[in-house]
């Protein structure tokens, strides 16, 4: 290196170490803001910094070993420095060095002497607990988590420990890490002398662990232990929410803890998004209906219960609500802005954005009521290129409804298009408007013309098969899917469209199997996917397994297609009364669907 480029180098690192190190006398000379000394009056002491000249010296000479790629030298150089000064910006430098490096035990023990040197150090400690949790050596974790939690005062405390099983949650023995848990935080659950927030908090992080650890029931016991400790904190009921999607009981949890603080708002509306996975609209719209009742001005509630009502076929209802989102919302000013902040507003996306939001859903609850005139007028106040295509299939729906569907798919198609991503979106919105008036040739032209254009994608191929099967033409519609799969070998749709298709003929079944398989383990957990593996089995005789995946997949998505399998499960194995009530729940949801209609006539059943 040329001498001036290092005398340059050399220079500006050592500002970057003044500047880091040295601490910096603040007088009112120095400060433009501060008042003026009286006359007399004594000088601000100067602090001095404890930088001398050989251990500046050390990390000038560290940082230029780092800068030519020495980073081993750098290291020791700055480590031993740190030693010297018990400095915690230079341990924490050595570290930093270390982990760039990839030398995590090198970074360990940097940490570690970093905490003999400065043991009263929380930073420290935390390091140390990260670091070993990256490691994979969770056996070490306790004792400096426990030295961690002893340095925590008392108010902080309820917080580190809540955090506590989320760093344990990287931990690969998930059970380990719950009865590592469990230990470290018996002292703070066992008696009072620790605080009712600490005991709380601990008994909750208790219970999350095992949840990450797969042990629900464990989980629900130690939430409920705590809420009966303190009904009104928030940590057992969060614990609950979790808990719901596969341990129904825990909602009680939930409800208990808005009982007595109805004013919990944040959990409220999560409690409202879990309503809605689960398909549970009635009970999320009561749940927003209190809310809104409470808090007029959240915005973001009245937008889902206007969502809820449609969903719920109560248009007018919905009408009321999204007009009082609409009126929350600040005036248009024709450019998007940020959106007011939660606590009574909108949450995500720009104004613009959410009023465009919610003048479609007015469209939708005007053509829910057949008033096409209305829904017109919301489409005109979106303006919106982002939406254009969306408004425009909108339009062609209401002009469909009135039985003008030439005029509907006319109005796609001179839609302009500004390249090959556009033409092959109107192709897609005419077919799915020839879906939605039951014209499945018709559709299934129109996906063939887009095919020719691009005839690899995927997306379109999924959709044509789909309408080959309406069509009837099953060979064709195998293919379609084999095709997908070998362009796309993890597009779960495929898989399972093609096995639910071969169960519900009673065809092929160990192959249907084998397919729905596949598709369930490239998307686990899938309730539409697990409809189809429990159909097959029952299809294949296995009653008791198909009863067993039906049960879990409708607990998780309680969807009308879904209700029709299960009940006629539930039917066959003669549980007439349950099969009843499964099949009425669903009839609620969705009177219209087909496969409901079709089982009920197979079976000759009348609800």
């Amino acid at each position: 290196m040329p001498a001036f480029r290092l005398a340059t180098c050399a220079a500006s690192i050592a500002a970057a170490l003044w500047a880091l190190c040295v601490p910096t006398a603040v007088t009112a000379q120095q400060t433009p803001d501060a008042p003026t000394e009286a006359p007399g009056d004594p000088a601000a002491p100067v602090v001095n910094s404890s930088l001398d000249g050989s251990l500046f010296f050390q990390l000038l000479v560290g940082e230029l070993e780092l800068r030519s790629g020495e980073a081993g030298a750098a290291y020791q150089v700055l480590l031993d420095a740190a030693r010297r000064s018990n400095d915690e910006g230079l341990f924490r430098r050595a570290i930093d060095i270390a982990l760039r490096a990839r030398a995590g035990d090198q970074a360990l023990a940097a940490a570690r002497a970093w905490r003999t040197a400065v043991p009263e150090s929380r930073e420290a400690h935390e390091y140390i607990v990260q670091l070993l949790m990256a490691m994979g050596r969770l056996s070490e974790v306790p004792e400096p988590l426990r030295s961690l939690l002893e340095l925590t005062p008392a108010a902080d405390r309820p917080g580190v420990i809540a955090s506590l099983p989320r760093l344990l949650a990287r931990a690969n023995d998930k059970r380990l890490a719950a009865g590592v848990l469990e230990d470290l935080l018996q002292a703070y659950r066992a008696g009072p002398v620790q605080g009712t927030d600490a005991r709380v908090s601990a008994i909750v992080a208790t219970g999350r662990g095992w949840l990450n650890a797969g042990d629900s029931q464990k989980a629900l016991g130690l939430a409920r232990q705590a809420q009966g400790l303190d009904s009104t904190a928030e940590g057992p009921a969060l614990l609950g929410l979790e808990l719901m999607g596969g341990t129904p009981e825990a909602e009680s949890l939930v409800t208990s803890y808005l009982q007595v603080q109805p004013a919990g708002h944040t959990l409220r509306m999560a409690y409202v998004r879990r309503l809605m996975g689960a398909q549970r609209y009635a009970d999320a719209v009561s749940q927003l209906q209190v809310l809104t009742r409470q808090e007029p001005g959240y915005a973001a509630a009245w937008l889902s219960l206007g969502a809820l009502q449609l969903e719920l076929k109560r248009p007018r209802e919905a009408e009321a609500a999204l007009q009082r989102y609409v009126n929350l919302l600040p005036p248009s000013s024709g450019a998007s802005a940020e959106p007011p902040a939660e606590g009574g507003k909108v949450e995500e996306g720009s104004v613009e954005a959410s009023r465009t939001q919610a003048y479609l859903l007015l469209a939708q609850a005007a053509e829910q009521r057949n008033d096409y005139k209305a829904a017109e007028a919301w489409l005109g106040k979106i303006d919106s290129p982002s939406s254009a295509l969306t408004v425009l299939s909108r339009r062609a729906s209401l002009l469909a409804r009135q039985g003008k569907l030439a005029d509907a798919r006319q109005l796609i198609r001179k839609s302009p298009e500004r390249n090959e991503d556009d033409a092959r979106a109107k192709l897609l919105a005419e077919a799915q408007l020839l879906r939605e008036m039951r014209q499945w040739r018709e559709a299934h032209a129109v996906l063939a013309d887009a095919l020719k254009r691009s005839p690899d994608n995927v997306d379109l191929l999924y959709e044509q098969a789909m309408m080959s099967e309406k069509l009837d033409r099953m060979t064709e519609m195998e293919s379609l899917l084999r095709r997908v799969m070998e362009l796309r070998p993890d597009y779960h749709h495929a898989y399972n469209a093609l096995g639910y298709s071969l169960a519900d003929r009673n065809q092929r079944l160990p192959e249907a199997r084998e397919l729905i398989a596949k598709a369930l383990e490239l998307s686990p957990g899938d309730p539409f996917i697990t409809d189809s593996l429990g159909w097959v089995e029952y299809r294949l005789g296995n009653s008791a397994e198909a009863l067993r995946l039906l049960k879990q997949a409708y607990q998780a998505q309680p969807d009308t297609e879904i209700a029709a399998h299960l009940g006629e499960v539930l039917w066959a194995l003669g549980q007439r009364d349950e099969a009843r009530k499964v099949w009425r729940e669903g009839r609620d949801k969705d009177a219209g669907n087909e496969v409901l209609k079709s089982t009920l006539a197979r079976l000759k059943v009348d609800l």
